[in-house]
C-alpha cells in the first residue's frame, strides 16, 4: 500500500501546473473578458471617413459636440451585415423593454447602403462607399484608439478619413418625441493599415521644401522704421519785445495870472496895421 500510495502521490505531482498558471489565467480572464452585451458588436477590416476622434466635433451650431467617425463596412463578408441586423434587434428589444410601446416595433436603423443615395439630401453616396454599408458612431467621451498591438496611439496623424480599422460599437435606441430610432455608438478603435487618405492627401515639408537649395535667411526690413511717426513741426516765432514803458508825466498846472489892480493905466487897443487906436 505504501508502494502505491507513493507512485499515487508522485503522478499527482507531475500533473500539478506551473507555480502562477493559475494567477495568469485569473488575470488573462479578467483583462480579455468578453462583451456579453448582444447590441455590441466588433467589425472587422472596416475604413473611416469623416473622423473626429482627436477632439469632440458638432456638424452643426448648437449641437453637442461628439468624437465621430463614418464607418464604410464591407458587404462581402455577408457575415457582416448579419451582425449589424442582431446587434440592432437586440437594441430594440432593449428599447422596447425600456420605453414601452411609445418605441416603434420596427424603428429605423442608421445604417445605409452606400450603393444608394444619402438620406440627407438624396445624392448619391461618395465612391469609397461603393460596395459597403455605411453608418455613423459616436460618443459624448473620448474613444480609445490603439494600433495591432494593443498600444495607445498618441499621434494624431496617424487617425485620419482613409485608413483601416477594426471597430467595436454598440447599438442603442433613442426615444425623443419626434425622432425614434436606432443609432449606433463608437466604443473602441483599432488602426489596421493605412489607406489612402480621403479628401485629398496632405502634401509633407520634405515634399514642399526637401528639393529646394538652401538659402540664407535675411531677416525682413521695413520700409519705414517701425515707430510711431513724429508730430510735425511748427515754424518757432521769437516772442515780441514788450513795449518800454515810458514815464508818465504830470502835465504842467495852469498858471493863473492876477487881475490888474485898479487904478493901472489901460491903454487903447491899437491897430496893428494903422497904428490908429480903436474904439470900442
Amino acid at each position: 500500500m505504501g508502494d502505491i500510495a507513493d507512485s499515487y502521490i508522485d503522478r499527482m505531482l507531475d500533473m500539478r501546473a506551473p507555480v502562477g498558471h493559475y494567477k495568469n489565467i485569473h488575470k488573462k480572464e479578467k483583462h480579455f473578458m468578453p462583451n456579453t452585451n448582444p447590441a455590441h458588436i466588433v467589425l472587422r477590416n472596416v475604413r473611416l471617413s469623416y473622423t473626429h476622434l482627436d477632439k469632440p466635433y458638432a456638424s452643426q451650431p448648437g449641437q453637442e459636440p461628439k468624437y465621430s467617425a463614418t464607418v464604410l463596412v464591407p458587404k462581402n463578408p455577408a457575415n457582416n451585415r448579419a451582425l449589424i441586423d442582431a446587434a440592432a434587434a437586440a437594441a430594440t428589444q432593449k428599447a422596447i423593454e425600456k420605453y414601452g410601446k411609445a418605441f416603434p416595433p420596427t424603428p429605423k436603423v442608421s445604417v445605409h447602403d452606400g450603393d444608394g443615395v444619402r438620406p440627407s439630401d438624396g445624392q448619391p453616396f461618395g465612391d469609397e462607399c461603393k460596395g459597403c454599408w455605411v453608418f455613423t458612431a459616436s460618443s459624448k467621451t473620448p474613444v480609445k484608439i490603439v494600433d495591432l498591438n494593443l498600444q495607445d496611439i498618441l499621434d494624431a496623424t496617424q487617425i485620419y478619413s482613409g485608413m483601416y480599422a477594426n471597430v467595436g460599437v454598440t447599438f442603442f435606441g433613442y426615444n425623443a418625441p419626434q425622432n425614434k430610432g436606432i443609432g449606433v455608438a463608437l466604443d473602441n478603435v483599432q488602426k489596421t493599415a493605412d489607406g489612402e487618405p480621403l479628401g485629398g492627401q496632405r502634401a509633407s515639408a520634405e515634399d514642399d521644401f526637401g528639393g529646394a537649395e538652401p538659402q540664407v535667411s535675411v531677416p525682413y526690413i521695413p520700409p519705414y522704421p517701425a515707430q510711431a511717426p513724429a508730430a510735425p513741426q511748427y515754424p518757432q516765432y521769437a516772442q515780441q519785445p514788450v513795449a518800454p514803458a515810458y514815464p508818465q508825466y504830470t502835465p504842467a498846472p495852469t498858471q493863473s495870472y492876477p487881475d490888474m489892480p485898479q487904478g493901472y493905466p489901460q491903454y487903447p487897443a491899437v491897430d496893428p496895421i494903422t497904428g490908429v487906436p480903436l474904439t470900442r
